[in-house]
């Protein structure tokens, strides 16, 4: 799995690509946590934008709701957006949709968290 980081304005948009499963999870764990802090200032909100992520496995689920939990401590706006149909089951299946908020698209997702 490949992700890239970048900001929109206040806003860490994390963009993962390819298979989030036990392989990827820890990895990508780490660079959301990196997200959370930014360079010495932590971002306004964290978007993971889903639209490149192709499968997510229970361990991928796992990473989902302890960055979304860390991000409520810090007081950090969370969100996913853009989420394939196979993606989308999976957190519906889950239940994750009540757990975070969860966003038709980037630019949907990035106007709710600079309210």
């Amino acid at each position: 799995m490949h992700t890239v980081l970048e900001s929109v304005g206040k806003i860490t948009l994390v963009s993962p690509r390819g298979r989030l499963d036990f392989g990827s999870a820890a990895d990508f764990q780490a660079q959301i946590e990196g997200a959370m802090t930014g360079a010495g200032t932590a971002p306004v909100g964290v978007l993971i934008d889903c639209a490149g992520l192709d499968y997510v496995s229970s361990a991928g689920l796992r990473v989902f709701l302890i960055a979304a939990r860390a991000a409520k401590r810090a007081g950090i706006a969370f969100g996913v957006c853009d989420l394939k149909p196979s993606v989308r089951e999976v957190f519906e299946i889950s239940g994750f949709r009540e757990l975070m908020p969860v966003h038709a698209d980037r630019p949907q997702a990035l106007a709710q968290m600079l309210k």
